[in-house]
């Protein structure tokens, strides 16, 4: 299959969109065509294991790549989670189920792809006949920062670098990031949010100049953000799966319709459900969950996207973003793949803030998304009250999606009775303060603390990989200005074996 660029001047192979990450024209590389799953391959799917399942999807976009190697490298990914099951169905109540996409090793959803990538790039690479080390650079809100560095530490040929915004993610976060092994590896802070870290990493990749001088190192950009097709591809899958747990477990029968609702931030973990139903998977509705920063929200409900808004800080950072990058991908197909205009709303985007969309694409997005927001009081609301009902206690990012799924629900027909899949994105102990508050209003300033009191509080079992971040040295403790000509410095430096991580003094 080939890809083509949202802004229309570039076509590639599924290679070589993955190790370029971003189009040269500064478009996001989308399918030249959206693939059937036939319903005889469907049924065939449903007696697979998952890595088989994602293996067959992520090949009917990348079959270049073989089906044989696919089913190696989902097998090797997939095998550092916990558990049978990558990506467990839990049974809520009638109707409502939580997709569990957090038992990989950084105990976030990032894991489902970034375990992955390295797989693909070393292929698609080879495929290619890339010759230079290849430079993963990313911005992170969180989660994928640590699901980068994990997944590449230590792999040959690769370096990763990752800016997060310096008070933008909570404590775990950035104890994982910052303590993170590998001597291929960088991490900074950038005094600014996370659409300041985005804006300089995507000006870095479009810079000329910049990328000149990393091949003079023997070195060329990619990327492990959803702007990466080779990122988004594999969370395809689980919207798969997880409509394939329903039907064998005989929630519902094969052909009927589900709603799935997605915490969303950077609109990647959203459009792979979009793209799901494009296949033809049966999703009626997308459910948009938006915290306090609801820019989604707002453009669903009214067409236009205005970023030019203030920024708060909540307790579900992920989603703490103005700019969704992955929404681009989203314009470029209501507009009937107009790559013009697409290029023109980005610019708009870029100067003066914002864009709208007509009445007749409005009406499209109407069609196959729902779009709430959560305030912070919201959230902890429907935290408590799943809990506290079921026993079932959840992360601040999946208690968003929660809130909208409700909210939701009670929107449509009462004679509606639609299953909804809520995507639960985050282990709870990763944001154990705010949990703890939400399910017993007790309040501790220190997280640890927190992950002992919320072992008490649910008796659930924190990861391991967690725990170990008390005692681990912090190798990582750079700060940057939201400027890109800085951060360009540093990665040439990062590039050049100029500067490496040394570790302080182990805590005691």
């Amino acid at each position: 299959m080939y890809f083509i660029s949202t802004r229309g001047n570039e076509r590639v192979t599924g290679a070589e969109a993955i190790v370029q990450g971003l189009a040269k024209d500064g478009g996001l590389f989308v399918p030249e065509t959206f693939p059937a799953v036939t319903q005889e391959e469907f049924r065939a799917m449903a007696e697979m294991n998952y890595p088989d399942r994602a293996a067959f999807i992520i090949g009917k976009y990348l079959d270049e790549l073989g089906g044989d190697f696919l089913k190696e490298a989902c097998a090797a990914a997939y095998s550092s989670f916990e558990g049978a099951d990558p990506a467990p169905l839990v049974r809520i109540d009638e109707g409502l189920y939580i997709l569990e996409l957090f038992h990989g090793p950084t105990c976030a959803f990032k894991d489902m792809a970034l375990t992955l990538l390295p797989h693909l790039l070393k292929k698609s690479c080879s495929l290619t006949g890339v010759k230079e080390d290849g430079l993963i650079l990313t911005a992170t809100s969180g989660d994928t920062g640590k699901a980068a560095l994990e997944g590449f530490k230590d792999v040959a040929g690769t370096k990763v670098a990752v800016f997060y915004p310096d008070e933008g993610v909570s404590k775990m976060q950035r104890l994982q990031m910052c303590t993170q092994d590998g001597d291929n590896v960088f991490v900074a802070g950038v005094r600014g949010n996370f659409d300041d870290c985005q804006r300089a990493v995507k000006k870095m990749f479009a810079s000329e100049s910049f990328n000149a001088e990393l091949k003079e190192k023997g070195v060329r950009l990619s990327s492990a953000n959803s702007i990466n097709f080779g990122r988004l591809v594999p969370q395809i899958a689980y919207y798969f799966s997880a409509y394939l747990d329903l039907v064998s477990s005989d929630q519902i029968e094969a052909g009927a319709a589900v709603d799935f609702a997605v915490p969303t931030g950077n609109f990647g973990d959203i459009l792979a459900g979009w793209y799901a139903k494009k296949m033809g998977l049966p999703v009626r509705k997308l459910v948009c969950a938006s915290n306090r920063n609801r820019v989604l929200a707002e453009f669903f409900a009214k067409g236009v996207y205005d970023a030019k808004r203030p920024f708060y800080r909540t307790m579900s950072p992920s989603m703490d973003i103005l700019v969704s990058s992955n929404l681009e991908r989203l314009l470029f197909e209501v507009s009937g793949r107009n790559a013009a205009l697409t290029a023109e709303r980005m610019k708009e985007l870029a100067e003066k803030g914002c864009y709208e969309v007509t009445a007749a694409e409005h009406r499209a997005l109407e069609e196959d998304f729902f779009a709430a927001f959560a305030s912070e009081d919201d959230t902890v609301e429907a935290m408590y009250e799943i809990f506290e009902e079921y026993g079932y206690p959840m992360d601040t990012h999946t208690g968003v999606a929660m809130h909208a799924a409700n909210f939701f629900r009670e929107k449509r027909d009462e004679k509606d009775t639609t299953p909804i899949v809520v995507l639960s994105t985050a282990n709870p102990y990763k944001f154990p303060q705010d949990v703890l508050y939400a399910l017993s209003g007790n309040d501790v300033k220190d997280s640890f603390k927190g992950v002992k009191r919320l072992n008490l509080l649910t008796a659930m079992k924190p990861p391991k990989c967690l725990l170990e971040l008390r005692y681990k040295p912090v190798r990582f403790k750079q700060t940057l200005p939201a400027d890109e000509k800085k951060m360009c410095a540093e990665i040439v430096r990062f590039a050049g074996g100029e500067i490496a991580p040394v570790p302080p003094e182990s805590k005691k």
